[in-house]
């Protein structure tokens, strides 16, 4: 039953029907020949499936995020991030990167990143002289860090499905993030010198002082967050509400750039941004059903400890499937349908949870760039103006999976953080 969905499934996919529909429609397809399935079972799996307290922080986020972008945040973040860096060169590729660093400490989606930070320096870094190629592998590899450093609608979805704590999953992801982020740069350093890329203006101390004035109010927003769940003041949700009111306070009393007849484009494009990774849990509820009926899990797991009993070279294998998985599968598709089939293994095999699923996530994530099916790469590819296959994407992916291993054979650079935190409570 398992192959038949799958191959329904990747022949929809190869017909050019949206993720989403493949998935439901192979689902579906898959149930009718389990038979004995009640017809009220599909529209009750696609409910329930949205039906918990932890989602409701996603649109929360993603509103707070498109409030930021739409408040001017963005500049000031890539004028605060040029005083800092804009000295060294291809200064403006690695204010590309940090921007993004800071970007995600509000944002916690890599596509709001992609779109809204791509719009404006691809087509700056473009003017400046930097390849076009570059310029595109480098805006939608540092889009990725996005939902690594928290907040994050990825970790949300993740803690919603296996029952984490998302604290502890905001926490896992400040060092992994900020690695990620290093490890863009180092490529782009290297880039940088062979090419001979200019530098950017040098700036002063009273320059620098007025772009981190500039952009205070958007740098605390993280600590807010963080900072309501570390003392248990608030939930992941309801840190989400609380940044929602805050960006809300910025945007139309402080900063001013925003006004009360912008609200409903906000809400309405905030809505969208929001339906679409509800839309594609919903639907890989049933994905996801179909496996846990047929006891994929179980199956799974038999044929990786067949393979070997070595937690590490079980966890190197799980990471290759998952890079496999994201050249056709969407991040969020693939997080609601794999992680409740490899939470249970990663336990089996004696991970720590938090660290299992961090390498579980950032290598989702590294599939959102990666040809044919990279949503990251399609948006910066769309503002590019040239095909994907011209993107200079696999070296940041090869970066990116560096750090991946890392992580994965070094526990504490995840673990260290949140244990510190929580322990301390």
């Amino acid at each position: 039953m398992v192959y038949l969905m799958f191959s329904i499934f990747m022949l929809l996919l190869f017909l050019g029907m949206p993720v989403v529909f493949a998935m439901t429609i192979s689902g579906f397809i898959a149930m009718l020949f389990i038979g004995n399935i009640s017809g009220t079972l599909i529209p009750q799996r696609l409910f329930m499936s949205l039906d918990s307290f932890p989602l409701m922080a996603v649109p929360f986020f993603i509103f707070a995020g498109e409030i930021m972008s739409k408040s001017g945040i963005i500049q000031r973040i890539v004028k605060f991030s040029t005083s800092i860096l804009g000295t060294i060169p291809g200064s403006l590729a690695h204010v590309n990167i940090l921007a993004s660093m800071i970007m995600a400490g509000f944002s916690g989606s890599a596509t709001a990143d992609a779109t809204a930070l791509g719009g404006m320096i691809i087509p700056a870094m473009i003017d400046d002289g930097y390849p076009t190629d570059f310029t595109v592998g480098v805006t939608a590899s540092s889009s990725c860090i996005g939902p690594i450093i928290p907040p994050s609608c990825v970790m949300v979805m993740y803690g919603a499905i296996t029952g984490l704590s998302i604290g502890r999953l905001f926490f896992s992801g400040i060092i992994p993030g900020i690695l990620v982020g290093i490890s863009l740069m180092t490529l782009t350093a290297f880039y940088a010198k062979k090419n001979n890329w200019p530098r950017g203006e040098k700036q002063n101390i009273r320059q620098l002082f007025i772009a981190f004035k500039q952009t205070f109010f958007a740098l605390i927003a993280p600590l807010i967050i963080l900072g309501g769940i570390m003392t248990g003041v608030t939930t992941a949700t309801e840190a989400g509400i609380i940044t929602s009111f805050y960006a809300l306070i910025i945007g139309l009393f402080i900063y001013k750039t925003i006004k009360f007849r912008d609200l409903p484009s906000i809400i309405l494009q905030s809505a969208i941004s929001t339906a679409i990774p509800l839309i594609i849990m919903s639907g890989a509820s049933i994905f996801g059903w179909v496996l846990a009926y047929s006891n994929f899990a179980s199956t799974l797991g038999k044929v990786l400890f067949s393979i070997s009993d070595n937690p590490n070279i079980l966890i190197l294998i799980i990471i290759g499937v998952l890079l496999i998985i994201g050249l056709f599968l969407e991040g969020g598709a693939a997080t609601v349908i794999f992680v409740p089939i490899l939470y249970p293994l990663g336990l089996q095999m004696g991970f720590d949870p938090i660290h299992f699923a961090m390498i579980i996530m950032i290598t989702i994530l590294v599939g959102t760039i990666t040809p044919p099916v990279g949503l990251q790469l399609y948006i910066c590819c769309s503002i590019a103006k040239i095909p994907i296959s011209k993107a200079l994407i696999w070296p940041f992916v090869f970066a990116m999976m560096i750090i991946v291993l890392l992580l994965a054979y070094v526990p504490w650079l995840v673990t260290f953080i949140p244990n510190m935190v929580f322990r301390s409570l």
